[in-house]
């Protein structure tokens, strides 16, 4: 059975209606975080791109003309030194938190410092870089911030409960932010991709096929057909939705959620 084609590249989408806008990405190294840095970026946007691997971070940087600013933005301080550098140059206009990641487990193996760490990763540090854009952003009367959540922030998945924990706490706050600084001029809003073709999402089926005998394409596989188009989503389609939640077309489109995931959810 023949696929459907995946969407076009984000090179190919409208005229570039962010010149003059500062994008901070996070998790912007690889996979989606990369795909949005780009597409941002063929939309005119300076960008701004932060993750802990400095070397791809650089070379991603080069090729898009943006910032590279290695951080680990589960360590507040150091954070909040990233942002300030950054915005130096010009205030961040679009937030995009994009940075998570999860490991598998049992609850039952599950242990405080796993469930810290997911929560840290995956909502604490979206709340700390939020709470720094914010300020500047109600100053100027226009901001936008993205969440990248998942459709483990609408529904249950086993064995990675802390993700699906710090995730339903990310669309959440979403939720609240986007009521609260309605009048403001500054949008907040997630997307929630469902399983995407990622380096981590790979790494995710190689863990699983190890633990099980299984095969790494097979777990794949099993992945795709979670989605009724039977097949992955990409990290351009991601891309394209955060785009176009940056968009003069999504004014007022705030406190919502955007799920990219085929119709599973």
């Amino acid at each position: 059975m023949q696929r459907p084609s995946a969407a076009p590249s984000p090179a190919l989408l409208p005229a570039a209606f962010l010149v003059g806008r500062h994008a901070l990405v996070t998790g912007a190294s690889r996979g989606i975080g990369a795909a949005i840095a780009r597409c941002l970026a063929a939309h005119g946007a300076h960008v701004t791109l932060v993750a802990r691997n400095a070397k791809p971070l650089a070379a991603l940087a080069d090729e898009i003309a943006g910032d590279a600013r290695a951080c680990d933005v589960t360590d507040a301080a150091a954070l909040a030194r990233m942002f300030a550098q950054a915005s130096a140059r010009q205030p961040v206009d679009i937030l995009v938190n994009n940075a998570g990641g999860a490991t598998s487990a049992r609850f039952a193996d599950t242990s405080a410092e796993h469930w810290a760490q997911a929560l840290a990763l995956n909502l604490t540090a979206a709340f700390d870089a939020t709470k720094l854009a914010v300020p500047a952003m109600e100053a100027r009367g226009w901001g936008r911030i993205v969440n990248i959540a998942s459709t483990a922030g609408l529904k249950g998945y086993p064995f990675v409960s802390a993700y699906v924990a710090a995730k339903h706490g990310l669309v959440g706050l979403t939720r609240a932010l986007g009521l609260e600084l309605a009048r403001t001029g500054v949008t907040v809003n997630a997307v929630c991709p469902g399983f995407t073709d990622t380096p981590m999402l790979a790494q995710a089926a190689a863990d699983v096929a190890a633990r099980t005998g299984s095969d790494t394409e097979r777990i794949k596989g099993k992945y795709a057909a979670a989605n009724p188009m039977g097949r992955l989503i990409t990290p351009d389609e991601v891309a394209a939705a955060v785009a176009y939640l940056c968009s003069p077309a999504a004014a007022a489109v705030t406190g919502t959620v955007l799920t990219v995931a085929g119709g599973e959810i």
